[in-house]
């Protein structure tokens, strides 16, 4: 297999991947809002996403507090915590109450502290996908139900625009992401090109995440930056030292790069407006067995998977970007397409 042919083969199972949180959150809502799971009083008031988003820009700033004073051993415990009570939160939906103590679902209970365990001991990188899949499609859902469609919206807005500030001017998320890359937990989806790529033995990504050059490779975070990179990259050429001959061979780098980064906020984010849409809409309904969907939600699955191709098409060039511009402008931009196909006015669509 050539080396364009692997990188592809990556890109198409980072679609997969983004569709199994996708599904997997519309596979939810349903179960979620008969469990009582909405997170809210009143999913149409808009200071929730202001709420969501001060939350966001506190834990960001404990995140590089805890790099800075080496406590990073706090965030591998908080997020492996919260992968175990969102793991426990999906997998009491599904898994058959075949054994209870009290009214906990003993099975499911167990299952979910596996997946802690499996976090702790062996976090290879189908590990991690898997774990991120099951994450993903369980905080999407979440806060689709408990986000009206114009909360959701303001909230896609505004975390696409401070993605775009944290990486392309303050570039803070550059440093979040090369921290938590490190530290081998479910905020990243991992994509081998190879299939003798581990992630363990990958070591830390110092040399992959060079930030001081142009043409390095892009980063990966949980809130959207995102990334590409192989264990043995080296950083590219200054601006000012580049020539044809060193863009091809960082092209040709580029292709043959171990494994493919990307934050898993990346796929969350977006599939908030899916489920939203899906939860909150009965216009232009769909029978799909065993997922909840209308054309509105579909158009913003379409369009967040055509924003991710063209990001993708992007990063591999050797640049960072963040990946929330585009992943939530093409999951607004789809929804609000679908939204008119099924006969909605914009006022209503906007949630207003």
């Amino acid at each position: 297999m050539n080396d364009r042919t692997r990188v592809l083969a990556a890109v198409g199972m980072t679609v997969l991947l983004f569709l199994g949180v996708q599904l997997g959150a519309l596979a939810l809502i349903e179960p979620f809002h008969d469990s009582e799971r909405q997170a809210v009083d009143d999913p149409e008031n808009p200071t929730n996403s202001l709420v969501y988003f001060a939350i966001i820009l506190v834990a960001t700033g404990f995140m590089l507090a805890t790099f800075r004073y080496d406590l990073e051993w706090l965030i591998r415990a908080t997020i492996i915590g919260v992968s175990v009570m969102l793991a426990w939160f999906v997998l009491t939906e599904f898994v058959p109450p075949v054994v209870t103590v009290g009214s906990t679902n003993a099975l499911a209970a167990l299952a979910a502290l596996g997946v802690g365990a499996a976090l702790l001991v062996y976090p290879e990188w189908y590990v991690i996908d898997l774990t991120g899949v099951l994450m993903g499609a369980g905080a999407a859902a979440l806060f689709g139900i408990s986000f009206g469609l114009l909360p959701a919206i303001l909230l896609l807005s505004v975390l696409a625009i401070y993605d775009a500030i944290s990486v392309y001017r303050t570039e803070h998320m550059l440093d979040l992401a090369e921290g938590v890359m490190d530290l081998k937990i479910p905020v990243v989806l991992v994509i081998p090109t190879t299939l003798s790529y581990s992630y363990l033995a990958a070591g830390s990504t110092d040399d992959v995440l060079e930030e001081e050059t142009d043409g390095d490779s892009s980063t990966a975070d949980e809130s959207g930056c995102s990334s590409h990179a192989g264990e043995g990259d080296e950083p590219a050429e200054s601006a000012d030292e580049s020539r044809p001959e060193s863009a091809d061979r960082d092209d040709a780098a580029d292709l043959e790069r171990d494994a493919l980064f990307i934050g898993l906020g990346d796929a969350v984010i977006p599939t908030i407006l899916a489920a939203s849409a899906a939860y909150f809409l009965d216009a232009g309904a769909l029978e799909v067995p065993g997922i909840a969907l209308n054309v509105p939600a579909l158009g913003a699955i379409l369009g967040t998977i055509a924003g991710l191709l063209v990001l993708m098409h992007m990063v591999l060039k050797g640049r960072p970007h963040a990946g929330l511009p585009l992943l939530n402008g093409g999951a607004i931009g789809g929804y609000l397409l679908g939204a008119l196909a099924s006969s909605l006015s914009i006022a209503t669509a906007l949630g207003l």
